[in-house]
């Protein structure tokens, strides 16, 4: 299973886990892969450097990746309370009415309100920056387009790769014209942000608009056949994301969201902009019902929305209110029905793969199939 690519990058599979868990990303490059750690969450650098320093030493010397959301263009001078005064008060009574009606209990006092908007703001993604460069990363990549030109560089400069993600053929020539080095072609079944054409028609599209730059698939894929597949239509990996969010080195802090992901199947996903104000594919639950009613005021656009619901979604998760907890995630969930590590989600993978290729060479009359 080895590509263009991840000989460059020097994993024994192109297998790209993105994971906010520190755990799950060094488990997924101790199995061959390379394992990318998402830093919205962290808005204090000394977090993030803390959870760097516990990869690194739990990494075994693989290479490993961070995940920033960085916006291409800076707004300046406006901070989170400018943006606060703008949502309007009919939210705010919506948001209070619909906890009302699960009984959701508040939070302590002092306790804090999970994750807001900070994380999305460029001064942060900068922050996150200056700590990982500071450690031996080997990609860079932005969810949110193209990172800034100089950021581009200064990734370059110290040797690492950068990837930014792409829903559509335009948006990929626009990170390749940007400089970026990789660009991840994210079909309409993943989770969080994504656009509207499926993997299977994405793909190839995206690898014949940008060649000769590196392509990775991403979106519904979870199985070693369907890595066959993204090869097959011209990419050099795969980027899974949803995948890791059952496995046992995944820490969800609820017992009642991982049950919920391994009863969940295939259709129990929607693509709902209740989370950010971007359409963003989660668990379909009371909450993103309540938000899509035509009825109710309807979310707001990015970043009022993801302010405006911040602590109720802390207090969703942390009372494990059943009707209205969710999670962002892909439509693979249906495949994700049981516990297990990263490695043996690996095994699986790789065990897949071969079967997949040996049963096309036979399908072909170049080989036989795999038992």
């Amino acid at each position: 299973m080895q590509t263009e690519l991840s000989k460059h990058l020097g994993v024994e599979y192109p297998v790209f886990g993105f994971t906010p868990f520190p755990a799950v990303a060094a488990a997924i490059s101790r199995a061959g892969g390379f394992g990318v750690l998402g830093a919205v969450r962290y808005t204090a650098p000394d977090d993030l450097r803390r959870d760097l320093d516990w990869i690194e030493a739990h990494v075994d010397g693989r290479p490993y990746g961070l995940d920033v959301v960085m916006p291409a263009r800076r707004i300046e001078g406006v901070t989170e309370a400018d943006v606060e005064a703008m949502i309007p008060e009919e939210h705010r009574r919506f948001v209070r009415d619909t906890l009302a009606r699960y009984g959701v209990p508040g939070l302590a006092d002092g306790e804090p309100s999970g994750w807001r908007i900070t994380g999305w703001m460029e001064r942060v993604a900068r922050g996150q920056l200056d700590v990982a460069l500071d450690y031996p990363i080997r990609l860079l990549a932005n969810a949110l387009g193209s990172p800034p030109p100089d950021v581009v560089a200064r990734a370059h400069g110290h040797g690492v790769l950068v990837a930014a993600l792409a829903g559509s053929a335009r948006h990929a020539l626009k990170h390749r014209d940007a400089g970026i080095d990789v660009v991840v072609a994210q079909g309409y079944e993943a989770g969080g942000h994504t656009g509207e054409i499926a993997s299977l028609v994405l793909t190839p599209e995206v690898v014949d608009a940008v060649a000769p730059l590196p392509v990775l698939a991403a979106g519904g894929i979870g199985s070693g056949r369907q890595i066959a597949a993204a090869l097959a239509l011209g990419a050099q990996g795969v980027w899974l994301g949803s995948l890791w969010l059952t496995t046992a080195e995944a820490d969800l802090h609820s017992p009642a969201l991982t049950r919920k992901l391994l009863a969940a199947g295939s259709g129990d996903t929607v693509r709902s902009r209740a989370l950010t104000g971007k359409p963003a594919r989660q668990l379909r639950t009371a909450w993103t019902d309540a938000w899509d009613d035509p009825d109710g005021p309807g979310p707001l656009p990015m970043p009022l929305q993801g302010l405006l619901v911040a602590e109720a979604v802390s207090r969703i998760q942390k009372h494990e209110i059943d009707p209205l907890l969710g999670t962002p995630v892909g439509q693979i969930v249906g495949r994700m029905n049981d516990v297990r590590s990263v490695r043996a989600v690996f095994d699986d993978l790789t065990r897949g793969f071969a079967r997949a290729v040996a049963d096309v060479n036979r399908i072909a009359g170049t080989g036989r199939s795999a038992p």
